[in-house]
């Protein structure tokens, strides 16, 4: 029974935190860390429920200004972070930042060491829940500026190639719509495979058809656009409104389209492409 009560008040606590954001005279942020030297920047803390002999974890909240940030530290007993605004930083010693928004929430291991903050120009809030019976939280040296501006460099890197391959794959859509088939030919990698609705093609087979007409991509209308990077690899997810010619019929559907992306050495080349079509237009 006390695991399922515990739950409803991390659900109640992050609820009434999120209200907050919206109201502070719902529930305030807190008051300016000042007892304490393991931070840089301005820190907001509140202590929202305080261990005792029936609920063995502290609920705290934290609002940071931008470019603020913990010093590195570890939980004896682990911490779940649950994040209600902006955005962050998080990294466990020896692994890669994460960067982590309104809505994730983040596992921290017993005792492993890491640190959290927020981003140069974003706010950043979140709800902390501590388990209090194996000890309080254990300071370790501050992150430094330059960890921190490495990390800012890192940041706008991927910034500048998540904008790189949403162009890029702007761009493939008008090729495709005016079937300029020689610049196609040179975005599609060889062994491309394309997952149509009617069965799988080819680089051949897919530049043959737009080339023949069989399928004219009149207008892709793109509603939303996400990317995710891993090394040399970029998965793009668009979901699109297409006005398509398709054997002689035009026809409007809607689909999230599935664009996989490889660096070269002489730039991005699609690997993959696959259309998914959506029941509501």
């Amino acid at each position: 029974m006390k695991p399922v009560k515990n739950l409803i008040i991390l659900a109640f606590v992050a609820l009434s935190y999120d209200a907050a954001a919206q109201d502070p005279q719902v529930f305030p942020k807190g008051e300016i860390a000042t007892n304490t030297d393991n931070f840089t920047g301005t820190i907001w803390l509140n202590e929202l429920v305080k261990a005792d002999s029936n609920f063995d974890f502290n609920i705290a909240g934290a609002t940071y200004k931008p470019a603020s940030k913990l010093d590195w530290h570890m939980h004896p007993g682990g911490q779940i972070l649950l994040i209600t605004e902006g955005s962050g930083y998080y990294q466990e010693k020896g692994k890669a930042v994460q960067i982590v928004h309104k809505g994730d929430v983040i596992k921290c291991t017993p005792g492993v060491e890491h640190w959290h903050g927020s981003t140069p120009n974003s706010t950043f809030a979140y709800v902390a829940v501590s388990p209090a019976q194996k000890g309080k939280t254990i300071w370790l040296k501050k992150v430094s500026e330059e960890e921190y501006s490495r990390i800012n460099n890192v940041s706008k890197q991927v910034k500048n190639e998540e904008q790189e391959i949403i162009s890029l794959s702007k761009t493939k859509w008008r090729w495709m719509a005016d079937r300029k088939v020689d610049s196609l030919d040179t975005l599609f990698n060889e062994k491309a495979v394309f997952v149509h609705m009617g069965g799988t093609m080819t680089k051949a087979q897919e530049l043959n058809v737009i080339k023949s007409g069989s399928i004219q991509y009149k207008q892709a209308d793109i509603l939303e656009t996400s990317v995710q990077l891993t090394g040399n690899t970029a998965i793009l997810l668009n979901k699109i409104r297409l006005l398509a010619v398709v054997g002689g019929n035009e026809v409007t559907n809607s689909f999230v389209v599935t664009e996989v992306y490889t660096r070269q050495e002489n730039g991005w080349s699609l690997g993959a492409m696959s259309f998914t079509r959506l029941l509501t237009q």
